[in-house]
Parts: structure tokens; C-alpha cells; sequence
């Protein structure tokens, strides 16, 4: 089996001293593992930051063997962002969620879409605003929306909607994930929705599947506190 692509790298680990295994999400085959050999040379390691945007020769001899790729770099985004922890780390975030959310081998070309679009909200001035957003959206795309509409009690506080679940347990609700078009700013309101959706993934995917939160998530939460 031999084909080509563009991809995402979304995660690697060491294989051999000069090798890894990585994970890269295509545009037209979904999430797929290889290894990466010679990995360590100056001319490749390089490319291989989780983000990095590059083109990929894949072949494998069966379906059930891991294969091998062979890279070239489209476009570096991570060492734009190396001066810049708070939006390196949402790189790493982001890329840890796509890695445990989607499935190998499985095409899903609004999941490639909607990392192209990641790269165009880190730019924006309300960019974590926009992160979680992105989140929200990506949960939906992949079947795990989180359905807000028949939970929210319009009991206003501030900028903060108070609403009670279907089991009496309260949460704090952000305005603007209520209100597309708030453009709050607040520190304290952005953390409260990135806490609400990590509740709803720890609850909903993590712990039914026996999956520990991203590491990548926890530390780019840190990074703004």
C-alpha cells in the first residue's frame, strides 16, 4: 500500500535511536501511524514539531503492519510560536485532542478543515476565546456535541449564566458560549469555559473510555493562569 498526502503531525515518541512513530491526520485518509526513520538528522528533525503542516509519502506492505513515511515540510507553524508559550501550548493541545478523539484511518475531511482553521484563530485577537469555540466545534464534528440549549436557566450573574443540569449539579456557563457574537476578555470567564468543556470530556469521552485528560490540555490551561 502506497499512496500520498498532506497532514498534521499530532504526536511522536522514540522508536529507535534515530527513528519514531508518529501520528499524522490526513486530508484524505484520517489519522495514520508510521515511522519515520532517520528522524534525528539535522535535515528532518527540524519538521517534526506536533502542528507542522507537511507532505507525506506513506507505504506499508499489509493493512495490518504499521508502515513508513517519508516527509517533506509544507509549513512550519510551531517555531513560529516558540516565544509565545501560551499559543504553543494550545498548538499542543489542540493536536493531543484530535490524536485521542478520531479514529485511524478514517477520512474525515471536516476534521482537516477544522485544524486548517485552528492555525487562522491563533492569529485573532480573542484567540482563546476562539480556542474553546474550536473545541465546542470539534466535539461536534465528531458526534460528542455538547448541547446546551435545554440546560441554560436565564438567571444572569455578571457575565456568567448560572444553569442546572438534569441531575441538580450546577455549573458555571461563559456568556459567550451562549452568545456567539460576546466578545468577552475576562481571564476568569475564559477559564470557566475551558473548564466547563473539560468536565463535559472528562465525563462524556475520557473516563468511559478509560482515557487520562491530555497532558497537552492541563498545560496549556496552566499557561494562562
Amino acid at each position: 500500500m502506497i499512496w500520498e498526502d498532506n497532514g498534521y503531525l499530532i504526536s511522536k515518541n522514540r522508536y529507535s535511536e534515530n527513528s519514531i512513530i508518529s501520528e499524522i491526520f490526513t486530508q484524505n485518509h484520517g489519522k495514520v501511524s508510521g515511522i519515520i526513520f532517520g528522524a534525528t538528522s539535522k535535515k528532518i528533525r527540524n519538521y517534526l514539531q506536533i502542528g507542522n503542516k507537511i507532505y507525506l509519502n506513506y507505504s506499508s506492505k499489509s493493512e495490518n503492519k504499521i508502515g513508513n513515511f517519508k516527509i517533506e515540510i509544507i509549513k512550519a507553524y510551531s517555531p513560529i510560536y516558540f516565544d509565545k508559550p501560551q499559543k504553543l501550548s494550545s498548538i499542543l493541545s489542540a493536536m493531543s485532542l484530535i490524536k485521542i478523539l478520531t479514529a485511524d484511518f478514517q477520512e474525515n475531511k471536516q476534521v482537516y478543515n477544522h485544524i486548517n482553521d485552528f492555525f487562522l484563530l491563533i492569529e485573532k485577537k480573542n484567540w482563546i476565546k476562539e480556542y474553546i469555540l474550536w473545541e465546542l466545534k470539534l466535539l461536534k464534528i465528531l458526534g460528542y456535541e455538547l448541547d446546551l440549549s435545554e440546560l441554560v436557566k436565564k438567571r444572569i450573574d455578571g457575565n456568567k449564566i448560572i444553569y442546572t443540569t438534569i441531575n441538580s449539579e450546577k455549573k458555571i456557563i461563559p456568556n459567550f458560549i451562549i452568545e456567539k457574537n460576546d466578545n468577552t476578555e475576562s481571564l476568569d470567564t475564559l477559564l470557566d469555559g475551558l473548564s466547563l468543556v473539560g468536565d463535559y470530556l472528562n465525563k462524556s469521552v475520557f473516563k468511559p473510555n478509560n482515557i487520562s485528560i491530555p497532558i497537552g490540555r492541563i498545560n496549556f490551561i496552566n499557561t494562562l493562569k
